[in-house]
């Protein structure tokens, strides 16, 4: 399978991703307006943390962003796609790609991610990408709100 192009996200590229709707379960994954992520500095409009951001494209298409955080002994990956897109490997693909790019810069750290236990799509996509439940699930406060996380961590 041909490699997704990716690259810093730009501001048209934030306004895209701010503008994709999620349905039923998943709207939970809908982000403020792009005014409002930039008046409260929020994820990728935090200009320290931008950085940490890639969109991947599917020629010129968008088809998703990962965020690499670097931490003392890991690396944490948060990733979204595209909600056109979902259930098209998008996700698997991105999470192999930022892998690799998570071990050159950082080769002797595991990555790993938390994900609501009820997610079972996405469940399924880390799995497929290597990654594997770390322990029992726990509460965690996000930004969007309280749940039940599992730790999935790839070696």
């Amino acid at each position: 399978m041909e490699e997704l192009s990716y690259r810093y996200l730009t501001d048209a590229d934030k306004r895209q991703i701010c503008a994709w709707r999620y349905t039923g379960e998943y709207a939970i994954y809908n982000l403020p307006t792009y005014e409002e992520m930039q008046a409260r500095q929020t994820g990728f409009m935090n200009a320290g943390k931008e950085k940490n951001y890639l969109g991947f494209f599917d020629q010129n298409v968008l088809v998703g962003f990962v965020n690499i955080v670097e931490e003392p002994t890991e690396v944490f990956i948060g990733i979204g796609v595209n909600p056109n897109l979902c259930d098209r490997h998008y996700g698997r693909r991105m999470l192999a790609q930022a892998y690799e790019i998570s071990r050159s810069r950082c080769p002797h750290k595991p990555l790993y991610l938390e994900v609501r236990t009820w997610n079972t799509r996405a469940i399924r996509c880390y799995e497929s990408a290597g990654f594997q439940i770390d322990g029992k699930p726990y509460e965690l406060t996000t930004g969007i709100g309280r749940g039940t996380f599992y730790r999935m961590i790839k070696r």
